[in-house]
């Protein structure tokens, strides 16, 4: 009889949980979508009154960039990680698409990033907790992936336009990354503040500095990650018409 009960608990359990997620999923939804215009609300004529030809002849892809770009750092703290005496150097390709509208006013960007090259300079030798054990340097390749990210761009359609971004990915090493205990694969961070500048209708030049951090986020009990203050730059170029 108790197993009975539990196992009726456990199904009621699953099928509110189940419940609570769909009816926050529709909230999301409804609140996201786009809430269609009305003639009254509008004053004007409806969506549904004009031609679709004529509706969609002027709709414009949203804008889109590649940026092929490069980053170094130039020093490290021990704030957020325990990483010491430690620099990174990446470069790679981003994907920067203007998917959410505007905030604050600013254009919001949607951010991917690819960096098929990654290096770690690093002690040679270190304990568990990641403290050096030597003044001699070694380096560890590696490649990273950031699947999401956003970038906030102000004055867009000027010549100077500063931006914010943020994103968040994975690096993988060759080697165990700042600790002989800790791990191949890193959780990746990374906040930047700079500004674009205009050369030509298609190409820019982005030039920024902030913040990397990497750590393997305890999926092993060594953690020490690193925290670098970077440099960025690259070359934007701007896709379609």
């Amino acid at each position: 009889m108790d197993r009975s009960h539990d196992s009726q608990f456990r199904q009621r359990k699953r099928f509110r949980y189940c419940g609570v997620s769909c009816l926050f999923v529709l909230a999301a939804v409804s609140f996201l979508a786009p809430q269609p215009l009305t003639a009254q609300e509008s004053g004007t004529t409806a969506i549904a009154d004009i031609p679709m030809a004529e509706a969609t002849k002027d709709k414009k892809p949203p804008a889109s960039e590649l940026i092929f770009e490069g980053e170094g750092s130039f020093g490290n703290y021990t704030i957020f990680a325990a990483g010491e005496d430690s620099k990174l150097f990446s470069s790679g390709v981003e994907y920067d698409r203007h998917s959410w509208g505007r905030f604050l006013g600013a254009n919001v960007y949607y951010v991917a990033e690819f960096l098929p090259f990654v290096l770690l300079d690093e002690p040679a030798k270190l304990d568990y907790y990641g403290n050096p054990l030597s003044t001699k340097k070694q380096h560890v390749p590696g490649i990273g992936i950031t699947p999401i990210g956003f970038r906030l761009l102000w004055r867009d359609g000027k010549a100077i336009k500063p931006y914010l971004m943020a994103k968040g990915g994975f690096l993988v090493f060759t080697q165990k990354a700042e600790s002989p205990n800790a791990s191949y694969e890193n959780i990746s961070l990374q906040s930047d503040i700079g500004v674009q500048i205009r050369m030509s209708k298609r190409l820019e030049l982005r030039m920024g500095m902030g913040d990397f951090h990497f750590s393997d986020a305890f999926i092993v009990p060594s953690n020490p990650g690193l925290d670098v203050m970077s440099y960025t730059s690259g070359i934007s170029y701007h896709l379609g018409k």
